[in-house]
């Protein structure tokens, strides 16, 4: 309670520092003997659209007292309830904070505000629709505009949705500013509003800042591109296996199969191996860690990277197999599949071999339910990995459950993946029909990715191994070249 006393102490006299103003709240005893709080100055927000109204909101639900200025405040429509709305100039005389939630054409009005926003901390949280609107950052035009006010540019990552439904805890947000005590008094607000701050450094970083929101899906672009460059190869190669060669060799023509039996064999290919991709590196790491003899040491740059996306990757993978699930249940009711059963049948009648049934090959139908039942427990374990990553279903797990799920139940869908692979071809790997033009069939080609995460990681479970890593992970560190071992206290 101490320590709490001294923050609000703190950053009471830091508002004053950066407002000018002395403050007049004083803090008294409780009657139990305990500090009450000071009252906190208002904080003011310009803007009083979806996001102004979110943030206040959400300023509200945690304990502040929020003004809005506008231009027209008895008819500015409505606003969250606890907070006042008043002309522009009052509210921005009664804070000594103000979020600036207007877009960049409407900021000339500030500059009328200049001696009312004088030492006030200014946060600009506006964004431009595409990137080089302006020849200049929007902050550094407001700090034009008022020069004696403390201009931070922050919070602008937020958005009014993730600030109404309350998705605040844990999120990162960037702040940059001249003045150090402005950036510190931003920072401790958004740190009880739930955020994470990352400091950018001063105003010329605004730039940067603003183009954060304009970026399109940055954590899927590697993941993505993987996805789509394997799925083309691998469109292309069966192509020439099945269509182009039916065609050439055979003079028969197959097309009609692209749409819906090519497409069924290769998204279940880049499935298997983005789902190995995402745990491959892990692989890589344990290795690293076990040949530097440390944990202290950073990844290479494209390992780093790598493991940031993983998540990314297991996603797009359980997309391609819900594909693969949708597309194999449609078979039976494609009229190829129904036109060459129906002629079967025709064949039949008309050789009189309707008394005569076929043998029931006990071998055949034994590989096709294994092949089935691994398929279906895959794709549950699949569909359990995803919706693990869901931000709200992992915050309600353990640590240790969330890797239990992530890793265990993970490495085990990636096993019963590979062996559904390796049971679709069981009896096709020997057989000299299945290399078409000396070629193997992408099936084969898609189990070399799994099968070497798999022996990597079968190798790191060996206990001399798995001994050793845990040791190096818990803070055991090798010593040099003389061999001799030191212990790190943690």
């Amino acid at each position: 309670m101490q320590e709490d006393l001294v923050c609000l102490i703190s950053a009471d006299r830091m508002y004053a520092s950066v407002s000018g103003k002395v403050p007049h709240e004083t803090v008294s005893m409780h009657p139990l003997g305990l500090a009450a709080a000071p009252e906190q100055q208002p904080l003011c927000i310009f803007g009083t659209g979806d996001l102004g109204r979110s943030l206040g909101q959400c300023l509200l639900q945690s304990g502040y007292r929020v003004l809005y200025g506008s231009r027209r405040p008895h008819t500015c429509g409505p606003v969250p309830e606890g907070a006042q709305v008043m002309s522009h100039v009052a509210a921005a005389q009664s804070a000594h904070l103000v979020f600036i939630c207007v877009h960049r054409e409407h900021y000339d009005f500030l500059k009328t505000l200049a001696p009312q926003l004088q030492g006030k901390v200014l946060v600009d949280l506006s964004n431009n629709l595409k990137k080089g609107v302006y020849p200049d950052a929007n902050a550094a035009y407001l700090q034009r505009l008022v020069p004696g006010a403390a201009v931070v540019k922050g919070l602008n990552t937020l958005s009014a949705w993730a600030l109404q439904n309350g998705l605040l805890a844990g999120k990162q947000v960037y702040l940059c500013g001249d003045s150090a005590e402005a950036k510190q008094a931003v920072a401790q607000l958004s740190t009880r509003l739930g955020l994470s701050v990352v400091d950018r450094g001063s105003l010329c970083a605004a730039r940067e800042l603003e183009d954060f929101p304009l970026r399109l899906f940055p954590e899927w672009r590697l993941p993505l591109r993987l996805a789509v460059g394997l799925t083309a190869f691998f469109f292309f190669y069966l192509l020439i296996r099945d269509v182009i060669y039916a065609y050439v060799e055979n003079d028969k023509d197959i097309s009609y199969r692209i749409l819906v039996s090519l497409a069924n064999k290769v998204f279940p290919i880049v499935s298997l191996i983005m789902l190995s991709l995402c745990y491959l590196p892990g692989a890589l790491a344990g290795f690293l860690q076990l040949y530097r003899g440390t944990k202290y040491r950073r990844f290479p740059d494209w390992l780093d990277r790598w493991m940031r996306c993983r998540k990314q990757l297991g996603l797009v993978a359980l997309g391609l197999a819900f594909l693969h699930a949708i597309y194999t249940l449609i078979i039976p009711i494609r009229y190829s599949v129904r036109h060459k059963l129906i002629s079967r049948v025709v064949d039949e009648l008309k050789n009189n071999k309707t008394t005569t049934p076929f043998d029931f090959d006990d071998t055949e139908a034994w590989g096709s339910d294994s092949l089935f039942m691994l398929g279906i427990l895959g794709f549950f374990l699949y569909f359990l990995l995803g919706l693990t990553s869901l931000p709200s279903v992992g915050a309600s797990l353990s640590w240790r459950e969330f890797t239990f799920v992530q890793s265990k139940l993970g490495h085990l869908t990636l096993f019963i993946c590979t062996a559904h692979g390796y049971l679709y071809g069981w009896n096709k790997f020997l057989r000299t029909s299945t290399y078409k033009w000396y070629t193997p069939p992408g099936y084969m080609l898609c189990l070399v990715v799994p099968s070497v995460v798999l022996v990597l990681k079968l190798l790191l479970l060996l206990p001399c191994v798995d001994r050793s890593l845990t040791r190096i992970r818990q803070g055991w560190e090798r010593s040099e070249p003389r061999g001799e071992t030191k212990a790190t206290n943690l």
